[in-house]
């Protein structure tokens, strides 16, 4: 097949995937309700017990880590639609057309991170909103690390979903696995002062590097950033592009094996 038939197959399916969500009135409104919680509520908590020692404004700092995580979590989560796919004998029939796999599960990959970017959009304006001060010229650093962030996430998402056999089992799973990630990721408190057992399962959360590529948009350097960014944008980067394509190559692996002996 051409790369202009794959292409515009890819961009159909991501199509299908944003439309679900514009249609979806409920999750719309829970793109704002469930930040705006954690950012006024629980941010506003934990911003006043780790307050000590740093140099920068925590409701900025707390805002920006869940900007990434909600987009990287909407990114991610949204590839459950896989599993009701399958459920629905809906892979079925797109598997069977000629296409390529990375096609096929790269369209979700990107509707499900068009989704995300939509998400980001109004947590964006809420923050305005709430007073986040920011430079146009900080703004526009955003746009390509938010687009990376949730490419990032739903790559995250299909390593995990490819291996879920019910919506019901991804459901209980992925709870599990994302949770500690929202501390261990560096949402809402600083993760430089961990223990070395902390240190090191930070160290190996996805969601760390996707919370850090944010903050390092922002602020800048880690030199300049008084604590808030913890490594470079290149080794963040870094970090995504790698463990993102093993995600997506695992994950269509195992997908597709499984599509083949149902």
């Amino acid at each position: 097949m051409s790369l202009a038939h794959e292409f515009n197959a890819l961009l159909a399916i991501a199509y299908r995937d944003l439309l679900k969500f514009l249609r979806d009135r409920s999750r719309m409104v829970g793109t704002l309700v469930f930040p705006a919680v954690f950012i006024l509520i629980l941010g506003g908590a934990f911003g006043a017990a780790a307050q000590s020692g740093y140099q920068f404004e925590f409701q900025t700092f707390i805002f920006f880590g869940v900007f990434a995580q909600n987009m990287w979590q909407s990114s991610a989560t949204g590839i459950i639609s896989l599993i009701e796919d399958r459920e629905n004998d809906f892979s079925q029939a797109i598997f069977v057309a000629p296409l390529s796999r990375y096609t096929i599960l790269g369209g979700k990959i990107l509707g499900e991170s068009l989704v995300a970017l939509t998400q980001g959009i109004v947590i964006f304006v809420f923050g305005l909103v709430i007073g986040v001060r920011m430079a146009p010229s900080q703004a526009l650093a955003l746009i390509p690390v938010a687009i990376a962030i949730c490419l990032y996430g739903g790559a995250f998402g299909l390593i995990l979903m490819a291996n879920m056999n019910s919506q019901r089992g991804a459901q209980q799973v992925f709870p599990f696995l994302l949770l500690p990630q929202f501390f261990l990721g560096g949402v809402f408190t600083p993760v430089d002062k961990f223990n070395p057992v902390l240190a090191f399962l930070s160290r190996i959360s996805p969601l760390r590097y996707a919370v850090d590529l944010m903050r390092g948009g922002y602020y800048g350097s880690v030199e300049g950033s008084a604590g808030a960014v913890l490594a470079s944008q290149p080794f963040n980067l870094a970090v995504m592009a790698v463990s993102g394509v093993v995600f997506v190559m695992i994950g269509t692996a195992v997908f597709v094996r499984k599509e083949r002996t149902r």
